[in-house]
């Protein structure tokens, strides 16, 4: 085996190698390649050595510090094939292009590792950085914006601009839904564990359920799909609760789906809420209660948002914009039943 055989095996060089390589963060050496007078010159000597003896190369379409604003803003996504995504992009992507910028998708995956590193390789490319759900630490996020300008959506960051749903006042308006119609014991099936929106939301359903006198429960971290919204199921049927509500439509979609196979009926005997209003909502039997954000206004919000900073950078803002939450009432939820959740039949589970 040759060297350059073996060379062409090994993994691509990144910024976080070069990193190690030379002692600094990340966004360091970004900034060294991007906007080398942001970075002192003993700092950008040592990261270039670095980067020569790893055989790092930048990506030529870098832009130098002297060029005009590309009039590109990233906009990340925890998960693009969550639907309530693409209703937030469409308002951010309207807005962004009503002020001539273009927009970038980037798709972190549910993971944080994969987040911060695709952001870090195209930071040299944007001029800012629109952060949806993001599952980065505050400590991560801080280093980007070191190095570019930061709004947060769905999470609420101190020191940045963030857009954030009135959680508080659409998850006590599903709590008091099933309170109204007569449940006392409610299972909140949660989120992933690094989502502030989920934080928020127990909280939320919690200080609610203690307000009305409710039994609560919670089954989770779940992943925020069909098939965690199976497996909730699976966990919530040792010990039914003639209420749920999940995290999102989706999880939602997935417990109703495998309750259903298990012989329980919705709503008659467990009444289900999701959240997000996704177009999945409606398409499900019995359609889906849910509490719905104004996504096209998130959306709309944060790209103002960021091109205000982009404007006035000396004077950066960290407001924090609250926009509407409301319940859509529709046939996932009923009055209890009078002896409990009793399926009626059981039919083999959905692998």
């Amino acid at each position: 085996m040759t060297d350059e055989s073996g060379a062409k095996r090994r993994k691509r060089v990144t910024i976080y190698d070069v990193a190690r390589e030379a002692g600094v963060a990340p966004s360091t050496v970004s900034r060294a390649f991007a906007r080398p007078g942001r970075v002192n010159a003993e700092t950008g000597q040592r990261i270039h050595e670095a980067a020569a003896r790893l055989g790092y190369r930048v990506d030529p379409i870098a832009r130098p510090e002297s060029r005009p604003g590309t009039k590109l803003l990233a906009f990340v996504v925890a998960d693009v094939t969550n639907p309530v995504y693409a209703h937030i992009m469409k308002g951010f992507q309207k807005e962004a292009a009503a002020h001539g910028h273009t927009v970038l998708l980037i798709d972190s995956q549910e993971d944080g590792h994969v987040e911060n590193e695709l952001i870090q390789s195209v930071l040299h490319l944007v001029d800012g950085v629109a952060l949806t759900s993001s599952r980065l630490s505050d400590s991560a996020i801080t280093q980007i914006v070191k190095v570019t300008p930061v709004v947060a959506v769905n999470r609420a960051i101190i020191g940045l601009p963030s857009i954030i749903p009135d959680t508080t006042r659409g998850m006590r308006a599903a709590v008091e839904a099933l309170a109204d119609l007569g449940h006392q014991r409610i299972t909140y099936l949660a989120g992933p564990e690094a989502s502030w929106a989920d934080g928020a939301r127990w909280r939320a359903v919690s200080e609610a359920c203690h307000d009305l006198g409710l039994h609560l429960r919670r089954i989770g971290p779940n992943v925020p799909s069909i098939q965690g919204g199976f497996t909730a199921a699976r966990a919530w049927q040792e010990h039914p609760t003639t209420g749920v509500i999940a995290f999102n439509d989706i999880m939602a979609i997935g417990f109703m789906k495998q309750v259903q196979r298990a012989g329980y009926r919705v709503p008659d005997d467990v009444s289900v809420i999701g959240v997000d209003n996704s177009i999945s909502s409606v398409l499900t039997t019995p359609t889906l209660t849910t509490v719905s954000p104004a996504t096209s206004l998130i959306g709309a919000r944060a790209a103002r948002a960021l091109i205000t900073q982009l404007r006035h950078r000396a004077t950066p803002s960290a407001e924090t914009i609250v926009t509407p939450m409301e319940l859509l009432v529709r046939e996932s939820i009923a009055a209890p039943p009078p002896i409990g959740p009793t399926p009626i039949a059981t039919q083999p589970e959905d692998r």
